[in-house]
């Protein structure tokens, strides 16, 4: 394990250099502000972290202006939070109000600013939504009259998809502690036990390590392979000869792992062998191929070259990895159609999977760290052969 746990939260620089690049980044669009609504963009730009966002009867918003500081225009439930935050301009409405939910507060505010191009950004592209009704976008359209809301996404993608020392350390730490729930896993999983069972047992040990919350896991199991890598535990037995797969989207201060394992339980079958040994080739080829100046469908192909050799049939997952930050999936993807140039910096997700018998997939994931020279894996690599739990 790591002997520095990086601390929680940013020094305001980090959160003041965040807003001078996008202010920059919006000069090049000719944009007067930049409004944000969800989770991850206003823990990026503002430090807001809460468990409140769980409640979908409250929107927030953050608006950065062409210069100066951002504004939060927030329910009254969230102000002294978002206050002791680096956000000094904080703007509230009672609520709930549903006839009025912040629309008319946050349209006073945009109006404010947006007069020199009538332009404001908001990311409405790929990995981004709207996190306010339907209704209320309407309404808000409405009130500003002939300001326009255009998409702003590759603002927060070009900022979002590079971290910086501090959230590498964050995801290297996260990535670790799951890493040694993966290595715990002989000690706590065995034949007998439900997927329920399991899937508790190891969401504890990863718990139990300090992480901050594991959100997003998986715990599947089938006769000599799986046939879903998403759906819920069941109260399946796990039975010798049956193939496990856990998947992990676990976080440290809003910083991700996300990488998965394979088990077989008392043995595994010569086909389940040779699948996880293609899929562990593929990963390595991925893994090597990721460069600064390499493009997100290189990387796709050299691993789907190494599939495609070893007598798979072409992926019918759509892509073969993506970036992780403040959500598990992030930008880019790793498929044959994303040209997204690497830069030092990302995190990724190395993920090639095949169907290797009808109806039974093989997985396999790893989390690394663009570098100047070569990939830094930040999760633990996993063992060249399939191992077997008793």
């Amino acid at each position: 394990m790591t002997t520095l746990i990086p601390p929680y939260g940013f020094p305001v620089t980090e959160f003041e250099a965040r807003t001078v690049r996008a202010q920059q980044l919006m000069r090049n669009m000719r944009l007067d502000a930049l409004l944000l609504m969800t989770e991850p963009e206003i823990a990026y730009y503002a430090g807001f972290n809460s468990y409140f966002w769980q409640s979908p009867t409250r929107p927030w918003f953050l608006v950065i202006p062409l210069s100066g500081e951002p504004i939060a225009v927030v329910p009254s439930i969230g102000v002294t939070t978002v206050a002791n935050t680096w956000i000094q301009d904080v703007r509230s409405w009672q609520s709930p109000n549903p006839a009025d939910e912040g629309v008319s507060l946050l349209a006073s505010t945009l109006k404010e600013l947006g007069t020199n191009y009538k332009r404001i950004g908001v990311p409405t592209g790929p990995e981004t939504h709207l996190r306010m009704p339907g209704n209320d976008v309407q309404t808000l359209n409405r009130l500003l009259g002939g300001i326009s809301l255009v998409d702003a996404t590759d603002i927060v993608k070009t900022q979002r998809m590079v971290k910086s020392s501090l959230e590498i350390a964050k995801h290297q730490h996260i990535c670790e502690l799951v890493s040694d729930s993966f290595e715990n896993v002989p000690r706590i999983i065995h034949t007998g036990m439900s997927e329920r069972e399991a899937f508790q047992a190891f969401r504890l040990d990863i718990l139990s390590r300090k992480a901050t919350s594991a959100p997003y896991l998986v715990t599947t199991s089938g006769p000599g392979g799986i046939d879903d890598a998403i759906r819920f535990p069941c109260d399946r037995v796990l039975n010798e000869g049956d193939l496990l797969f856990i998947d992990t989207g676990c976080e440290y201060d809003g910083y991700y792992s996300d990488f998965d394992r394979n088990f077989a339980l008392g043995a595994a079958s010569e086909e389940a062998l040779a699948a996880y040994r293609l899929a562990y080739k593929a990963t390595e080829a991925g893994i090597a191929a990721v460069k600064p100046g390499v493009k997100s469908s290189d990387v796709f192909k050299a691993m789907a070259k190494v599939l495609e050799e070893g007598g798979a049939s072409n992926s019918s997952i759509g892509r073969m990895g993506h970036g992780v930050g403040l959500k598990n999936t992030e930008w880019p993807s790793i498929m044959a159609s994303d040209d997204t140039v690497l830069q030092a910096g990302m995190i990724l997700a190395i993920e090639p999977g095949y169907e290797f018998l009808p109806g039974k997939i093989m997985l396999h994931e790893e989390n690394v760290v663009v570098r100047d020279e070569a990939a830094q894996l930040l999760s633990r690599r996993a063992d060249p052969e399939l191992p077997i739990l008793t």
